[in-house]
C-alpha cells in the first residue's frame, strides 16, 4: 500500500531538469517540493494517530491513501509550480500517515520474530517504489513527456489505493474469525510524556535529524549534480522497448544519473534486514551509529570538492544508510519506557520531518545561488560532523546509564 507514494515521492527529484526547462525555474523551487511535503507531514504525523483512534485504522488508512492520490494527481495535472506545491502538501499529509497506520496494520499480523521479518518485507516493498521512480521516470519521461510520467506516478499511487482496499476487505473478514488483536494508533504523541524523555532520546533524535536531513535532501537533487558534474546520461535505453529500456536503465546503474543516485536506495533495500540481525546479534548500536555519520563526512566532501567517479562515495553513503537507521529505531524502546514509546516514536519522526523541511530549500538555495556544488556538499558534510558529535554524546551517555545500546540482544 505504500509502493506508489514512495515512487511519487521522488518522482520530481528524478525528473528536476525537466521541470526545471519546461516551468523556467531554479534548482529551490524544486528543494521547495520537498520541503511543502515535510511541512504537511509533521502536522499530518502528530493528527494520525488521534484520526486512526477516532476512526480506526482500516478506515483511516484508505483516507491517507485517497490523500496521496489526490495529491499526486494534483503534481501531474499542475500548470504552475504553486500548484505542484498544493500537490506536494496534499500528497504529504497522506503519505506519512499512510506509513503510519501500515506499522500498526502489520503489528496487528505479525508478533515476535515475525514482526522484524514482516516490516523488513515492507520496507523492502517500499524502497522499490523509490528504486523503481529513479530507474524509470526519466525514460517514461522521454516517451510520454514529464506529464505523462507524473501520472504514471499517480496512476500507482491509484494502485496502491486499491491493494488497501484489498486489505481492508480480508481484515475485515478475518477479524471475528481469527480474533486479530485490535489495531493501535502506532505513533501517537502524548505531550505530558515529553518531559520524561531522558537525554539518551534527545541525541538519538539529533542524529535522526541530521542524518536524514543528509540523505534524502542530497538525492533530491543528485540527478542533476551527477548530469551536470560527470555528464552521466539522465536516461538511457532510449532506443529500446521500454520493459527492454528498463532493463538496461537498472543493469547500467553506474552510468546514468538517477541510477547513481538510487545506490543509496538499493543499498538499504537489499541489506536493511540483514542489518538488523546483525546488530542485535553484536550490540554496538551507539558505535555503529558514530561510524555511521562518520562515513557521511568524506563522502560528501569527496562529491563536493574532488572529480572521482562518484560511484565510491555513494555507495559509501549507501553503506551510512544502512547502518543508521538499523539502529536509531530499535534504539529508542531501549531508552524510554514502554508506555512512551509511541510518543517517543511520534515525536522523533516528526523532528525528522522538520529536518527535511529546512535542508532540502538550503540545498536548492545554495545552488542556485553558488552555480555549483561544493557549498551544499559542505552543508551535508556538516550535518555528518552534528551527527558524530551527538553520537559520541549518545555513547556516553549509555556507558553512564550502563551500556544497554552496545550489549546485544541474543
Amino acid at each position: 500500500m505504500a509502493f506508489g507514494s514512495y515512487f511519487a515521492y521522488d518522482s520530481v527529484g528524478a525528473i528536476e531538469t525537466n521541470l526545471i526547462q519546461y516551468f523556467h525555474t531554479d534548482r529551490t523551487a524544486i528543494g521547495t517540493m520537498y520541503s511543502m511535503y515535510s511541512i504537511a507531514a509533521v502536522f499530518a504525523v502528530l493528527a494520525a494517530g488521534f484520526l486512526i483512534d477516532r476512526a480506526g485504522v482500516r478506515r483511516a488508512s484508505l483516507i491517507f491513501s485517497v490523500f496521496v492520490v489526490a495529491g499526486a494527481g494534483i503534481v501531474a495535472w499542475a500548470p504552475g509550480v504553486h500548484e505542484m506545491y498544493l500537490g506536494r502538501i496534499i500528497f504529504g499529509m497522506g503519505s506519512e500517515s499512510l506509513i503510519v497506520a501500515q506499522s500498526a496494520l502489520v503489528a496487528r499480523w505479525f508478533t515476535g520474530k515475525e514482526l522484524a521479518l514482516a516490516f523488513g518485507v515492507t520496507l523492502t516493498m517500499s524502497r522499490l517504489g523509490t528504486l523503481f521512480s529513479f530507474n524509470t521516470e526519466a525514460l517514461l519521461a522521454t516517451r510520454f513527456g514529464f506529464r505523462g510520467a507524473l501520472w504514471i506516478a499517480a496512476a500507482l499511487c491509484v494502485a496502491s489505493l486499491i491493494a488497501n482496499w484489498v486489505y481492508t476487505v480480508l481484515d475485515r473478514r478475518a477479524e471475528p474469525v481469527l480474533r486479530l488483536p485490535e489495531a493501535g494508533s502506532g505513533d501517537k504523541i502524548k505531550w505530558a510524556d515529553i518531559r520524561k524523555f531522558t537525554p539518551s532520546y534527545w541525541y538519538l533524535v539529533a542524529i535522526c535529524v541530521t542524518f536524514y536531513s543528509a540523505i534524502f535532501p542530497f538525492t533530491a537533487l543528485s540527478t542533476d549534480f551527477f548530469h551536470e558534474k560527470w555528464g552521466l546520461a539522465l536516461a538511457s535505453g532510449e532506443g529500446l522497448g521500454f520493459f527492454a529500456g528498463v532493463f538496461y536503465n537498472f543493469t547500467h546503474m553506474f552510468s546514468t544519473a538517477q541510477g547513481t543516485t538510487s545506490i543509496i536506495i538499493t543499498a538499504s533495500m537489499l541489506l536493511a534486514p540483514f542489518a538488523g540481525t546483525l546488530v542485535d546479534k553484536i550490540g554496538r548500536r551507539a558505535s555503529l551509529m558514530l561510524l555511521g555519520s562518520l562515513l557521511l563526512i568524506p563522502a560528501h566532501l569527496v562529491l563536493g570538492l574532488a572529480h572521482l567517479p562518484p560511484v565510491l562515495p555513494m555507495i559509501v553513503l549507501g553503506a551510512a544508510f544502512v547502518l543508521v537507521p538499523a539502529c536509531v529505531w530499535p534504539c529508542v524502546p531501549l531508552v524510554v519506557d514502554e508506555a512512551r514509546v509511541g510518543t517517543a516514536f511520534g515525536l522523533m519522526t516528526a523532528f525528522q520531518n522538520i529536518g527535511l523541511l529546512v535542508f532540502p530549500y538550503f540545498n536548492g538555495s545554495l545552488r542556485d545561488t553558488t552555480r555549483g556544488y561544493t557549498a551544499s556538499q559542505i552543508m551535508f558534510g556538516a550535518l555528518g560532523c552534528c551527527g558524530l558529535l551527538f553520537s559520541y554524546l549518545l555513547l556516553r551517555a549509555d556507558k553512564k546509564a550502563g551500556g544497554r545500546l552496545e550489549a546485544d540482544q541474543a
